[in-house]
């Protein structure tokens, strides 16, 4: 019997994790990719988020490349970008930004663009980007006051996390909710079973 191959998620998002154990993969180790986000001079976002994919994968290659038990691994990485036309908005850190974007979203939509890229034992990179149209009410000052004290906003791409409270600050939304909260499944999914992992291998060992 062939040996699944280990999967790395080069990740530290909790989000990211969740979303794939709720398809029932557990990635064998996490490491966090350390790269530059900043975009680059007249960057779409789709590109962004595509880039900020491969260079995280790539970068996580390349580290576990030397490891005698990592080598078979499988990377995955992913990048969301929050835009408004072509602006991408900020991984919010500080109030002012926070409060920047949600005034900016209000009442008007904005799109979601995921990057994920497997990279296999092979060297070779698989990778999509996801769009997600999202439409936000009209947001009252109290509503962007009463979420900035939650905290929930900070190091989210364009200021919220739809998952929590900000969902209740959508009036519409078309395409792939995960791909919203950082992972699109089905296309994941279809990259890592492309790169050999095997996606089911535990649902049969799910609850029922």
């Amino acid at each position: 019997m062939t040996m699944a191959p280990k999967l790395i998620l080069a990740s530290a998002s909790p989000r990211r994790l969740a979303l794939l154990q709720q398809i029932g993969i557990d990635p064998d180790h996490l490491m966090p990719a350390d790269v530059d986000e900043t975009p680059n001079k007249l960057e779409t976002p789709r590109s962004l988020a595509l880039r900020l994919a491969k260079s995280k994968a790539a970068a996580v290659r390349d580290l576990v490349t030397a490891s005698e038990d990592l080598t078979d691994a499988i990377v995955i990485a992913a990048d969301t970008v929050v835009a408004v036309g072509r602006r991408c908005l900020p991984k919010a850190e500080m109030t002012d930004q926070a409060v920047a974007c949600l005034s900016l979203l209000s009442g008007r939509g904005h799109r979601v663009f995921t990057g994920v890229a497997v990279v296999s034992a092979d060297g070779r990179v698989r990778s999509k980007v996801v769009e997600t149209r999202v439409r936000f009410k009209r947001l009252t000052r109290r509503d962007i006051d009463d979420y900035i004290a939650s905290g929930e906003w900070r190091g989210k791409a364009g200021g919220y996390a739809i998952q929590g409270l900000a969902g209740s600050f959508v009036v519409k939304l078309v395409g792939s909710y995960p791909n919203v909260v950082g992972l699109p499944l089905s296309e994941t999914v279809a990259l890592l079973s492309a790169a050999g992992y095997p996606v089911h291998a535990n649902w049969a060992r799910a609850d029922n």
